[in-house]
């Protein structure tokens, strides 16, 4: 079976359908084979603090589509980046709390130090592979600065009391990227009421920073970027003011993306930008939106301690990427035991080719369920070398992934967990809460996980159980 080409849905298109996806330079015939490139942006965290597992989601996902067009086009012919966001308003408030006593260049930068250091690790933990760019928006501020020069001079920005804001009414184009009419615009931007500004669309390109804020000098004054230009400016530099595909979370798509667009069409006249745009859908928890008011807010940090990185993986492949993903207790079980049941599989096999049916499925828009399927049919079939391959090309079944199926047997401590648990039920139903809250606190502390159902608890053991810290319990 040979695969059909890639096709991807176009955020742009206004047919809502995937349309084939044909790179640039392929569709050039000047350029020499051996130049030909594939490049997709993709916009990364905000390094201000521990990454949530919706974070995680463009990750994963973006992951995917690189090891798919690396399969396609060649290990060498991709280029990917993804930026870190490490000039924003919410890390000058954390980098100044944290640290008044420094500089605030270096308040932001010990600041962001720790919370990319605590992106890769999480990321690694996911098996997101590192991406070929990933630059950093306080080393590209004079780029910024230039390409906000260059939309000056054109007359698609102006100063306004030490503000340079892009003039949305200078681009006919501005909108339809994301099909929003004016009204529509002004709510989902939550527009800013300022009197500076000529029109009440138009958006920050730079802004003045007070002593407290860090600041870079500029011909507007001592200030800092807006958040969309940092994008604009670091993809031009690393894959040119024209590339293939740019992603991000579907909330992104307004402003943020719609922003991009215009300033990078704009500052390069003649250009297209991004020619196909990819956004993955939002996350849910237990069908509700994830809130820290409602207690289902949890950072990949979380997950790590209750799920190995490979089981959150497959749960954040589980759904189609543009559709919401719901991740529930059920789900979480039912991926662990789909990767113990393919590991066991797969044991001592040695990778041959991905399957023709699952690289087809991930060609389809990156229909990711429909390949989980052809695993699961690859397993039953005892087809290990191809399981092997075909898992591998999702970033599923691979050693640095492993060894966590082994989980520990709970011996004589099984009997000790059903007890608790019955006596935690004892304590809720009499309402001795706080019993029952600290028994389930010593089963978390001990590496149970316990899984609560309308019919009681069901419990498993997690990679750091310790027996003997149900010792003492009572």
């Amino acid at each position: 079976m040979t695969p059909h080409p890639l096709s991807l849905r176009n955020s742009a298109s206004a047919s809502g359908k995937p349309e084939a996806f044909v790179p640039r330079d392929w569709r050039n015939g000047d350029i020499p084979d051996d130049d030909k490139r594939v490049r997709l942006y993709v916009c990364g965290p905000t390094v201000y603090d521990r990454a949530h597992i919706g974070n995680a989601r463009p990750a994963v996902v973006f992951d995917v589509l690189t090891r798919l067009l690396r399969h396609v086009y060649g290990p060498r012919k991709v280029v990917y980046a993804r930026n870190l966001t490490d000039i924003d308003d919410k890390i000058n408030a954390r980098a100044l709390e944290a640290h008044p006593e420094l500089d605030p260049l270096d308040a932001i930068a010990k600041i962001t130090a720790e919370t990319t250091d605590w992106y890769h690790e999480d990321m690694a933990a996911l098996g997101v592979l590192p991406p070929d760019h990933e630059p950093k928006a306080t080393d590209y501020v004079p780029t910024m600065l230039e390409m906000i020069g260059r939309l000056v001079a054109s007359g698609h920005a102006y100063e306004a009391e030490g503000h340079v804001l892009f003039s949305v009414s200078s681009y006919a184009d501005y909108g339809s990227l994301s099909r929003r009419s004016t009204d529509d615009m002004i709510a989902g931007a939550r527009v800013e009421v300022a009197p500076y500004k000529r029109d009440p669309m138009d958006f920050v390109l730079w802004k003045p920073s007070d002593e407290q804020e860090p600041g870079w000098p500029s011909p507007w004054g001592r200030g800092r970027p807006g958040w969309h230009i940092e994008c604009s400016a670091m993809s031009e530099a690393l894959l040119g003011p024209d590339f293939d595909i740019h992603g991000g979370g579907a909330d992104l798509f307004f402003p943020h993306h719609e922003n991009e667009r215009a300033q990078s069409r704009c500052a390069n006249p003649g250009s297209t930008f991004a020619e196909v745009w990819v956004h993955n859908g939002m996350l849910r928890v237990e069908g509700r939106k994830m809130s820290k008011s409602l207690g289902n807010f949890f950072t990949v940090a979380d997950v790590r301690e209750k799920l190995p990185g490979e089981v959150a993986r497959l749960i954040l492949l589980s759904a189609h990427y543009r559709q919401e993903l719901d991740w529930t207790e059920k789900l979480a079980e039912d991926s662990e035991k789909a990767l113990r049941r393919w590991r066991a599989a797969a044991e001592g096999a040695s990778p041959t080719a991905p399957d023709p049916a699952v690289v087809e499925a991930l060609l389809d828009d990156l229909n990711t369920p429909k390949a989980i399927a052809e695993l699961h049919r690859l397993a039953g079939a005892g087809e290990a070398g191809a399981l092997l391959a075909s898992a591998r090309l999702m970033g599923l079944l691979t050693p640095e992934l492993g060894g966590w199926e082994a989980a520990p047997e709970a011996g004589e401590a099984g009997g000790k967990i059903d007890a608790l648990l019955e006596a935690r039920a004892e304590a809720r139903k009499s309402k001795d809460f706080a019993r029952a809250d600290a028994l389930r606190a010593a089963l978390d502390a001990a590496g149970v996980i316990v899984m609560d159902n309308p019919q009681g608890a069901d419990w498993r053991l997690g990679p750091d159980f310790d027996p003997a810290k149900l010792e003492d319990v009572q």
